[in-house]
Parts: C-alpha cells; sequence; structure tokens
C-alpha cells in the first residue's frame, strides 16, 4: 500500500473539498484514463485494489499510472471512549480526490482492453469516475 516516508504533522484537520481538481485534469502519461467525476476521501487500500483489478486483466500488457497519491492522515478514536479524550491515534491514510482529476492512466494497450479494465478499477473506488482517452492529432 501506499504511504508516506515521513509526516511534517502526524494528525491534521479533516479540511474542506470545494471546488474542482485543476492539476492532474488532462491525460499526461497514457493514451486512456480514468476521471473523477465526484468529491470524496479515495484510501490507500481502494486504490491498491484498484491498481490490482487493472494489473490482473491487461495481463502484463500496457503500463499503468497512477496519478493520485494518499498522504492525509486520518485518525480513529476506539470504540466506546467517552468525550473529551481528545484526539485519536493514526487509522490510515487517504488522497483527496476532486471533480476532474485523472486517478489512473493506461498506455500500450487497445481501447476495449482499457475500457474493461478501467471498469473493474472503478468499482474498488467510491468515487463516480468516467474513462476517458487522449484526442488523437
Amino acid at each position: 500500500m501506499l504511504i508516506p516516508k515521513k509526516l511534517k504533522h502526524r494528525k491534521i484537520s479533516r479540511g474542506k473539498m470545494r471546488g474542482v481538481s485543476k492539476r492532474g485534469s488532462e491525460l499526461s502519461f497514457g493514451n486512456f484514463g480514468l476521471k473523477a467525476m465526484t468529491r470524496g476521501w479515495v484510501s490507500a487500500r481502494q486504490i491498491e485494489a484498484a491498481r490490482r483489478a487493472i494489473t490482473h486483466y491487461i495481463r502484463r500488457g500496457g503500463k499503468v499510472w497512477i496519478r493520485i497519491f494518499p498522504d492525509k492522515p486520518v485518525t480513529k478514536t476506539a470504540a466506546e471512549t467517552g468525550m473529551g479524550g481528545g484526539k485519536g491515534s493514526l487509522d490510515h491514510f487517504v488522497a483527496v480526490v476532486r471533480p476532474g482529476r485523472v486517478i489512473f492512466e493506461i498506455g500500450g494497450i487497445s481501447e476495449e482492453l482499457a475500457q474493461e479494465a478501467m471498469r473493474l478499477a472503478s468499482h474498488k473506488l467510491q468515487v463516480k469516475t468516467r474513462f476517458i482517452k487522449k484526442e488523437s492529432q
């Protein structure tokens, strides 16, 4: 799973997810991609599950790029803990995904194969996604 090597602050606030993604909204590496249509937190486990689904389906053909990284720590308090016990301990990491963000890219395979691989990967993510392809120049 993807986790940061080092953190500046171990516990951070939840923050807001307003607006749309300005950076990372175009295909940069591959010919086909999976673009987020809704906002949300995508956990490191979900990213890994989607990556495994893609690589399993394309069977060592082509190349896969992961365009998001889970760098936001999420805390969780223990069960049956009363109010006033402070912030919980670190539980997992998430990537903040806004609408328009490209999550995965694939290159070197046919469009039909890429579309099915991305469909399988989209079922592993909690944000709604759309299959995109690079316009031929």
